[in-house]
Formats: structure tokens, C-alpha cells, sequence
């Protein structure tokens, strides 16, 4: 039959897909702030997800105390959740009691679907077109289609022969199914077989499970709220739920702080013991390296495994229950009552697909391949197949933007959104909790609430400003995919073939989905890019345009949350204290830091400095057999701060990659020794390393020079006076985000003078210890300022974009390419002055410190 379209078109200010709980609250706040709304759902009630997935079991994974709306206080008090984790009944009663509190059903139009959605650019419009025949004209577009709204497809052979029973976990009769005295089949065991499997067996005459790849579950022990986290709840609700908002996912819980490496195995066991009887995905982590480091995984991930080997009678098949191809919390871990149990009775079957594949579905049931082929009969098969998680609802609707671009086609390789709202080219068109928002990965209430107040109090922004559209510009949604990326990757979730990279879903572009970097922390974002007049958005309209391009995360995440952390801990600034109390307080952070690589052997010696005095060293020797050439290294703190040993990761991690020793060399420090103290010790050091080569375990004649900060200014000095002195020879030098000009008046001084640990005024604290201002144009104070800087040995020269000494390091070593030196230099995006340094915290720097070790056997290497 031929769809009927209408002629006329009704004109909305938004429209919404879906009727769940992002759905409800949406259309509440826009009816609320005055804008004619429409919801369109294709089912014939509201309740989203708890409509549609009605299967044995089904419960949600956050406790009720926590699943639940913050924005209506007489909701609060009037509901009274029954268990710790609700059941679909009763959750889509919930949703069924806001709808009718709230009047909201006269605005939800049920049992209808958008057909295809399209941008008019002249009207500024969305043009609708409904499964139904209507068209609908809408300034705005909105879709609360969720997250886990798509049915995934069986990818199984022979799917529709099968004569018997069919059901799907997502679409579940709502009239239910009685198993009783039936042989049942379940393909899949994630969240919904995990639920339902225990339920199903109960009935079933016989249940055989199918299972690819096994999940970790734990028990939910569910029964009614606890009193004493009822009474945390009731005490303040107001602070509870701002803690929620500003927590990791959604749910308030202390932020973990050890790492389970550090702590002894029974301490780590009592504490995963308790997680095990506690049941509750919020206290599930309680290490702050579970998701970051395999090896602390895997200490997790083996008691899991105990406690399946402990439930599970036979061996073999708590072996198949027991996941071993992704680390725990790759994937969202299941909550079960009785799951591994139902394994133990007799009429229960585990079939490892991995040895019996399926070959095809048939009429009478499914026939497995392998080495043991088998054909086993059914009454019913149930496929718990999971969904096209978080793009697939989004994607199936034929939505085309400015200039007919389908948003199928923007996202081939993967979603390309701004927060996870929105996605340019696609003015007014807003999801929540869409990809690039931490949705799956946090309680969805706190991030629907989060996101549809954001949407409200924008399209209250457009209306009182006089725009008419708004979109994210393509630089804004680059870097945000780019920042999301970059901060999953610190993690072990990519490494998973799960739903959160679209590996369950054949074809799909895999990338990672969610927005890993915690609801609090996503929070502020959106406050800030409000806050800066909605930086990376573009704003339209008669009488005007306002287009804020720019980047809102610029540092890279490790970077990043580093920097909040020391925030955080409130250490007064190093220039606030005096000399001795920052110097004590340098090098107790530094005893915080991972102490770097093993090498093959550490000796610590003295060398004469330029005065006759006993400078300290420190040798990093390979593990190779040498002899190695030798790399003089000058280490950082601005000439005030630090020793011959402040350095020791870095030192370690660079003699490792380049093969070469390393002598780190103590020299004098300000203000106890000012200019040119410092500077005459560098060329002090060079010529006796140089001298005593061989006995070093060194090659004679191949010596280059290293420094970071203030130690490269000493490098860079060094390579000047050797040159100028006729000796030693120095094959290269390595400048690390090097001082080189003591007038600090570069445009990276001015913008990047606060926030990046090297501060403005920390760097003008050191050169005042360090150097008189009528010094500081003397090339041994700044290189920069050499009038002949040919002739210079080759130079690999660091400078990183949050650095206040960026462009005096740009400009050095442009000013030696300029003078014919080989120059190779490298300029590092989202980094800071400290991010090279800091080996194993800012893992996301490695790859600077490779480079700089290449740079360095480049040195060494042979000349033809």
C-alpha cells in the first residue's frame, strides 16, 4: 500500500524522536520555555528502551536510587522504588507516571516514525516526512532516539527458516512467553542473555546457551534499597545528586587513588571480595590503574575467574565462562542473580561457538559445525544479539543536511560530533547522549538531564538573540573527535571487541563511541564552551552571525588530567617559598613520578667543574655491550632547582632507545652561583667526559650534548664555547623546550603564562636567581642572541605548544637552519613544558622521546 502524503505542513519549533526519558524531559523543558514541541515514537507508550525490552529478567544496571529523574523534587518524593535495581515493569511504570504527572502524552505523537528529514537552508528549517504521509516543518530537530534503541541484526545463516518460536531480547511479546516443558536455545551472552538465561531455565525442559565470547558478571544480590543508602540519599538530596553530576559516571563514589599494583595481594583480594558482596557497577573499580595498566588488570581479572571456577562445577565449562580475550571493564560488566549457578543443572547446555560454529539455522533448529558436528532440534530460539549501539537508531532515519549530505555519509568512518550534540553540516539538529558524550559509559538519567538542559538553554539562547540556526564548526568537531580518540586510547577499552568500538555490528566503522573522560569532567566542558560565548559554534541569523571557532581541549588528556590533579593537591606556587623549601618541594614530586626504564648498570661520580669544585654525575649505562657513545646531559629546574639525578626517568628512557650512555651532570646552581657559573660548568663537564671517554666505557671522540629547560640552555651554550674554544668535539645536541633568551617577550610567554606548571612568572623567578638583566643579552645567558651561530653541531630541537619558552625555542632553531646547521625540529601539538619529561605519567609523549633517541644514534651514525 502507497503511503498518502499529505499536502499541508505543520509547522513546529522542534521536534523529538523518541518518548524515553531523554524524550519526556525534553519535550517538558522545551513545552515549559514556550516552543510548540512534538514528540514522534514509533511505539504506542512512553518508556523508550523499558517499552521495547520487555525479555525475562530485564533490570537496570544502576541502583533505582540513582536511575531515577532529580528534576521534578515532588517526583522524589512520591515515588518509592521497590528493589535496589528496578525491574522493566516497574521502571516503565515509572516512566508511565511521569508521563501522566506532566500531561506529556497530548504532545506525543505514538506509532509513528520519521521517514526522512531534510535541512532547508533558505527557511532554516527541518522539512519531516512521517511514515504516515505527514510533513512537519520544525526549526529544530532532536533526536532521543538512546542509545541501545537499534536491534542488531542476527548475522547467523538461515535465521528466518527456523519453524519454531522466535524471540528477540529487544522486542520481547509484551503478553510474555511461557517456556515451560520447551527445548530453548539462547544466541548470545551479554547483558540481556545474562538476565535472562537464569530465568528462562527455570521453565525450560532443556536451555542451550550459545556463546561467542563471555562476559564478566556479578552478582546484583537485588532486593529492597539498603536503609543506610536510602538514608545517604534522603539526608541531602540536593548534594547527592550534585555529587552525582559531578562524579566519573553518573553515580557519586570516591575516586580511587592507589594503584592496585601497590598494595599487597591480600589487601588487593579483601578489596575485590567486598566489591564482589557490595553489587553495584559504581564500586566496581576501587583502582585507579584497573583501566590504564594490563598488569593491574589482570589481578582483577583473575579473581573474577576464581570466583567462576568456585560456582561452576565443572571445570571446563567455568573455563568457557571465564573471559580471557578483553580485560575486565572493557566492557560494561553485567550485574546477575544466579547466572553462573544455572550452569550447574543438568537440562543447561554451554555450546562454545569458538569449537561448534554455528553452520546454519534450519527448520527444526540449528546445526553446528566444527570437529563434532551436531543437529540439534528447538521449540523456540532466543536471540540475545545485542544492538547497534549508539549510532544505528540515529543513522537509520534519512537525514541530509546542508547541501543534501546524508549524515550516513559524514559518518562512514565513524561519528563526527561536537560533545556528542551535534555534527556540522547539520544545523539544528541536536542528539542526546549521542557519540563523542559519555552516555553508555556513565548513568544515563544524570547525562540525559545534563544534555537536554543544555539543548533547552540554547535554543533559548538562539530565540533571545535572534539567531535562527546553530551548527559546530569543522575545527571545534575535529579536535573534539580527535581529544575523544586520543583519551580513549590512554585506556584498555579500545583494546575490546565490544558495542563501545561497533565491533559487534559487521561493516561498522570501528572507533571508539562513548567520551571516556567522566560526566563531571564533560560537565564543565559544556559550562565552558557556554561560558566562552559557545566557542566552536557558529550562530545565524537576520541580524547577524557569531562564529566562535576555536578548541576547547586543546591539551592532550593525560596532560590534561595531570594538570588537574596537581591543581587538586594546592601546592604553593615554587616562586611563593623560598629557595630551599621549593628546591625540598621539587624533588619530593619527583619521588611521586614512575622511576623510568631499567637500564643495564647506574654509577654516580664527580668531575671537576669550571672552578676546581666536585660536580656530581649520574651514568646511565645500556644493557648492551659497549663501548656506546656518550650523550653529556644537562638536567632542568632553571638553573635553581633539581641535581644530577632529578632527571632519572628521562635519562633512563633516552639511554635505553639510543644505546648511548648517558652522564647527567650536576653543575652549579643559582642563586648560590649565578651566570656564568652554570654555563662555564657545561663546557667544564664536555671537555672532561670528552677526556676520560674511554674509561667511562665510552667511544672517544663521539660525545654529544642533551638538555631539558634550563638544561638545554646549557647544552646549546655549551655547543657555542666549544666551537668558539676549538673543542671538544660535539657530533649534536638535543634541546628539549631549551631557554634561549633571557628578555622573555615572546607572544607563548604572554599566552601560555599560567595553568602549564612552567608559569610566567616561575620562569621570571628563575632568571632573577639565575641572571643580572645587563647579563642576559651575553650569548653564554642567551643563545639566541649569538651573532654566528654556523657551525654549530647538527640540533634536534623540542618546543611543545603549551610552553611559555616555545617561541624563543621555535625561533633558535630557526636561527640555526638559518646559519646552515642540519636542524631537525619538532613541534609538539597539546603538550606542555613538562610532558616530555614526566616517563610513564604522559604516555601520550612517548613518541617525543623516541624521536629524540633516533636524533640521537643519528649523531653517532657513521658519515659517508
Amino acid at each position: 500500500m502507497e503511503e498518502q502524503i499529505s499536502d499541508s505542513v505543520e509547522e513546529l519549533d522542534a521536534v523529538i524522536v523518541g518518548a524515553g526519558f531523554a524524550g519526556m524531559y525534553q519535550l517538558y523543558r522545551l513545552r515549559e520555555a514556550g516552543f510548540k514541541t512534538r514528540v514522534i515514537e514509533a511505539a504506542d507508550d512512553v518508556g523508550g528502551t523499558w517499552y521495547w525490552n520487555r525479555y525475562p529478567g530485564a533490570r537496570c544496571d544502576i541502583l533505582t536510587v540513582d536511575y531515577s529523574y532529580s528534576w521534578d523534587p515532588e517526583l522524589e518524593k512520591e515515588w518509592t522504588w521497590s528493589e535496589r535495581y528496578a525491574t522493566q515493569p516497574e521502571i516503565l511504570r515509572y516512566a508511565q507516571h511521569v508521563a501522566d504527572k506532566h500531561d506529556l502524552r497530548r504532545d506525543i505523537q505514538f506509532q509513528t516514525r520519521i521517514k526522512r528529514a531534510k535541512w532547508d537552508e533558505d527557511a532554516k528549517r527541518w522539512n519531516l516526512l512521517t511514515d504516515q504521509g505527514q510533513k512537519i516543518a520544525a526549526r529544530f530537530y532532536i533526536m532521543a532516539t538512546g542509545c541501545l534503541s537499534m536491534p542488531k541484526v542476527p548475522d547467523v545463516p538461515g535465521a528466518d527458516q527456523f519453524e519454531g518460536a522466535s524471540y528477540f531480547t529487544s522486542g520481547w511479546p509484551h503478553e510474555g512467553v511461557d517456556f515451560s516443558g520447551k527445548r530453548v536455545a539462547v544466541i548470545g551472552t551479554g547483558s540481556s542473555g545474562i538476565q535472562s538465561i537464569p530465568l528462562i531455565a527455570e521453565d525450560a525442559a532443556q536451555l542451550t546457551v550459545f556463546q561467542r565470547t563471555p562476559n564478566f558478571s556479578f552478582p546484583a544480590h537485588n532486593g529492597p534499597v539498603a536503609e543506610a543508602r536510602l538514608a545517604e540519599y534522603q539526608r541531602d538530596v540536593n548534594a547527592y545528586r550534585q555529587a552525582a553530576r559531578e562524579s566519573l559516571i553518573g553515580v557519586p563514589a570516591d575516586k580511587p587513588s592507589v594503584s592496585a599494583l601497590e598494595v599487597s595481594e591480600e589487601e588487593r583480594a579483601a578489596v575485590y571480595e567486598k566489591v564482589w558482596e557490595t553489587g553495584e557497577l559504581a564500586q566496581q573499580i576501587k583502582f585507579n590503574d584497573i583501566q590504564l595498566n594490563p598488569e593491574a588488570n589482570e589481578t582483577q581479572r583473575q579473581f573474577m575467574h576464581n570466583k567462576v571456577r568456585q560456582i561452576v562445577e565443572d571445570p571446563k565449562i567455568a573455563d568457557l565462562l571465564c573471559p580471557t580475550n578483553h580485560y575486565i571493564f572493557t566492557k560494561r560488566p553485567c550485574l546477575d542473580t544466579n547466572y553462573y549457578q544455572t550452569f550447574n543443572k543438568p537440562h543447561v547446555r554451554l555450546v562454545d561457538l569458538h569449537t561448534q560454529p554455528i553452520v546454519s539455522i534450519t527448520r527444526a533448529g540449528i546445526d553446528l559445525g566444527g570437529d563434532e558436528p551436531e543437529e540439534l532440534e528447538f521449540d523456540a530460539i532466543v536471540f540475545a544479539t545485542g544492538f547497534d549501539a549508539m549510532t544505528g537508531a540515529i543513522v537509520s532515519v534519512d537525514i541530509a543536511g546542508r547541501d543534501g549530505l546524508a549524515l550516513r555519509d559524514a559518518w562512514s568512518d565513524g561519528p563526527q560530533t561536537y560533545l556528542g550534540l551535534m555534527s556540522a553540516g547539520f544545523p539544528n539538529l541536536f542528539m542526546i547522549t549521542g557519540p563523542g558524550s559519555p552516555s553508555v559509559l556513565s548513568n544515563m538519567m544524570v547525562s540525559i538531564e545534563q544534555h537536554v538542559e543544555f539543548i533547552t538553554d540554547t535554543l533559548k539562547h538562539l530565540r533571545d538573540h535572534g539567531y535562527d540556526s546553530i551548527e559546530p564548526t569543522a575545527l571545534a568537531q575535529d579536535r573534539w573527535v580527535q581529544h575523544g580518540n586520543e583519551f580513549a586510547d590512554l585506556t584498555l577499552l579500545p583494546t575490546a571487541n565490544s558495542w563501545y568500538m561497533g565491533r559487534n555490528v559487521p561493516g561498522k566503522p570501528q572507533v571508539f563511541l562513548p567520551y571516556v573522560g567522566g560526566v563531571g569532567r564533560y560537565r564543565e566542558i559544556c559550562d565552558e564552551i557556554v561560558d566562552r560565548d559557545f566557542l566552536g559554534f557558529t550562530l545565524d541569523g537576520p541580524e547577524g552571525r557569531q562564529s566562535n571557532d576555536g578548541v576547547i581541549r586543546p591539551v592532550k588528556p593525560d596532560m590534561m588530567v595531570t594538570l588537574e590533579l596537581i591543581e587538586e593537591a594546592g601546592a604553593p606556587p615554587f616562586e611563593s617559598v623560598p629557595v630551599a623549601e621549593a628546591r625540598a618541594m621539587a624533588e619530593g614530586m619527583g619521588e611521586m613520578f614512575p622511576p623510568g626504564p631499567e637500564v643495564g648498570e647506574i654509577v654516580d661520580g664527580t668531575l671537576p667543574g669550571a672552578d676546581g669544585s666536585e660536580l656530581e654525575y649520574r651514568l646511565y649505562r645500556p644493557a648492551s655491550p659497549g663501548p656506546h657513545p656518550i650523550v653529556a646531559y644537562f638536567h632542568g629546574g632553571g638553573w635553581v632547582l633539581g641535581s644530577h639525578s632529578s632527571d632519572d626517568p628521562l635519562c633512563r628512557d633516552l639511554c635505553k632507545q639510543s644505546n648511548a650512555i648517558f652522564v647527567s651532570i650536576n653543575y652549579r646552581h643559582a642563586p648560590e652561583h649565578r651566570f656564568p657559573a652554570a654555563a662555564d660548568d657545561g663546557l667544564a663537564a664536555a671537555r672532561w667526559i670528552a677526556a676520560h671517554a674511554e674509561e667511562l666505557g665510552g667511544i672517544p671522540g663521539q660525545l654529544a650534548l642533551a638538555g631539558w629547560s634550563a638544561g638545554a640552555n646549557i647544552a646549546a651554550v655549551t655547543a657555542q664555547q666549544a666551537k668558539l674554544a676549538g673543542g671538544p668535539d660535539i657530533l649534536g645536541q638535543v634541546l628539549l623546550n631549551p631557554s634561549v633568551d633571557g628578555a622573555m617577550d615572546t607572544r607563548s610567554i604572554r599566552d601560555n603564562a599560567e595553568g602549564y606548571t612552567l608559569t610566567t612568572p616561575l620562569m621570571t623567578w628563575f632568571w632573577d636567581h639565575y641572571c643580572d638583566p645587563s647579563d642576559r643579552s651575553n650569548p653564554k645567558a642567551s643563545p639566541l642572541r649569538a651573532e654566528d651561530l654556523s657551525g654549530l653541531p647538527p640540533a634536534m630541537v623540542i618546543t611543545c605548544e603549551f610552553d611559555p619558552l616555545r617561541d624563543e625555542g621555535d625561533a633558535y632553531a630557526a636561527a640555526l637552519s638559518n646559519a646552515g646547521v642540519p636542524v631537525r625540529h619538532l613541534q609538539v601539538e597539546g603538550h606542555t613544558h613538562m610532558s616530555v619529561s614526566w616517563v610513564d605519567v604522559i604516555v601520550s609523549a612517548a613518541f617525543v622521546r623516541t624521536e629524540m633517541a633516533e636524533a640521537t644514534k643519528d649523531f653517532f651514525a657513521p658519515r659517508h
